[in-house]
């Protein structure tokens, strides 16, 4: 029993959303889930996975080639238990406001792809994310470090169209000013607002008014190790693992 074990309200919880095909199997699905949530939380690699989960190979294959794990079931489940914690809080459903920035991660696996965040001095990759007013995550994309957050926005707004997302405001700092606003706007309808700080070097340290949950979003992520550094081969896999980090989350507000 680790502290990662879906509880039995948890695990009915994804069951319903995916309506796994009922027929006889030697492991039950739910220990794959529990072994991938434990991989996640614990950083290990896929053949240190312990004795007591089902062979790594088996539980590789659930997580990245199984029916499930290719129909973008790990979207759709994090979206529906979004959705469920929000309205438990009192809030609508689907938000309307997001909160744009990307986290520069340094590489931990010398055969991925990587570049070199020149600013902030990171050789790896970048993690561009939307998420809602409560730091929930929406929507992410991962691409080298090299490329600028102003381009990358650009695809991650494409993404949030084809989620056919409820977004129409996106808080952002001052990386994404430019022209990329009235592009987004005009090839999406989003409306980018960029919010500046307003605090000088010699000020103390204040929090950007709603943009920082964004910030406390990347501090959940590097609370699984899985995610402190980018163990990955593939940008795909990559965003996965974001994606089952924040279902872990929300899972354990439900």
């Amino acid at each position: 029993m680790y502290t990662t074990d879906l509880t039995d309200t948890q695990w009915q919880f994804i069951k319903s959303s995916l309506i796994f095909e009922e027929r006889k199997r030697k492991h039950d699905l739910r220990e794959m889930w529990n072994a991938i949530l434990y991989l996640v939380k614990s950083g290990c690699q896929w053949r240190m996975l312990p004795k007591d989960f089902p062979k790594w190979q088996l539980v590789y294959y659930y997580y990245y080639y199984s029916k499930w794990a290719t129909l973008d079931a790990y979207d759709f489940v994090l979206e529906k238990l979004r959705g469920k914690v929000r309205v438990k809080m009192g809030q609508k459903e689907e938000a309307s406001l997001g909160i744009m920035d990307s986290q520069s991660v340094r590489w931990g696996n010398n055969r991925s792809l990587n570049g070199i965040d020149g600013n902030k001095m990171v050789k790896g990759i970048k993690r561009h994310t939307i998420v809602d007013k409560n730091g929930f995550l929406i929507a992410v994309m991962v691409c080298v470090a090299n490329i600028h957050d102003s381009k990358a926005a650009l695809l991650l707004m494409r993404i949030i169209k084809e989620f056919l997302s409820g977004i129409k405001v996106v808080l952002a700092d001052g990386g994404y000013r430019g022209e990329l606003a009235e592009n987004v706007r005009r090839m999406y309808g989003y409306v980018i607002n960029v919010v500046m700080r307003t605090d000088d070097e010699t000020s103390d340290f204040k929090p950007v008014n709603k943009r920082w949950v964004i910030e406390r979003t990347f501090s959940w992520f590097d609370n699984d190790r899985r995610l402190c550094r980018n163990y990955e081969l593939l940008a795909e896999s990559s965003e996965t693992m974001v994606k089952l980090s924040a279902i872990k989350l929300l899972l354990g507000k439900i």
